[in-house]
């Protein structure tokens, strides 16, 4: 009987271990979406996870470190949804209108995450660098599309693809803000800015 119960212990799954990484995460982004950067203390996170304060420590150097990740996430989580909705096939109009119905799509299943994000132009690394903001990523981004754009013939090629990126995703964090403020329909705003931004790029 005891070497039935011994068998029975050898094949059975080992204890799964605590996914504390997971869940100090969920409880970062809660806290930075709700509170802010500057008001959230690592102590607040690790106790709205469920985890000692330690726990914290176990995984990020710092406060900077845990926002930067979140940052991070917050980004690939929107890229994800734009990629899934472009295609190198596309009209530049098309690859324009789908990208913003992405982000807006994006920002409003995810309540307050693009907003929380955007705040890390104060945010300073652990070797003391300035952390690039992320605005100024995405405009990164557009300046590629840009570029790519231009090389494939769909856009005009004189532009400083660079320049032109940041004003474009200037365009697109202001008018999403303002669209927000006046209770606008998003469907209304993605068609304006992309008739805006296709005639500015078109050939």
């Amino acid at each position: 009987m005891s070497a039935e119960i011994a068998s029975a212990e050898d094949v059975r799954p080992p204890r799964r271990k605590p996914e504390s990484l997971t869940k100090l995460k969920r409880a970062a982004r809660k806290l930075f979406v709700e509170r802010g950067y500057h008001a959230t203390r690592p102590q607040d996170i690790a106790r709205e996870a469920g985890l000692g304060h330690g726990t914290f420590y176990l995984h990020y150097p710092d406060k900077r470190a845990c926002f930067l990740a979140f940052v991070e996430d917050a980004r690939a989580e929107l890229d994800g949804y734009v990629q899934a909705r472009i295609s190198p096939e596309q009209s530049l109009e098309d690859m324009i209108a789908h990208s913003l119905h992405a982000i807006f799509e994006y920002s409003a299943t995810h309540p307050g995450v693009l907003g929380a994000a955007m705040t890390d132009e104060a945010v300073i690394d652990a070797e003391g660098a300035q952390a690039t903001p992320l605005l100024q990523r995405w405009g990164r981004d557009w300046a590629n599309v840009v570029r790519k754009s231009a090389a494939q013939g769909r856009s005009v090629d004189f532009y400083d693809a660079d320049v032109v990126g940041q004003a474009i995703l200037g365009a697109i964090h202001q008018a999403a803000s303002e669209g927000q403020r006046s209770g606008r329909d998003p469907e209304v705003v993605v068609r304006n800015l992309t008739r805006f931004l296709v005639r500015a790029l078109k050939p």
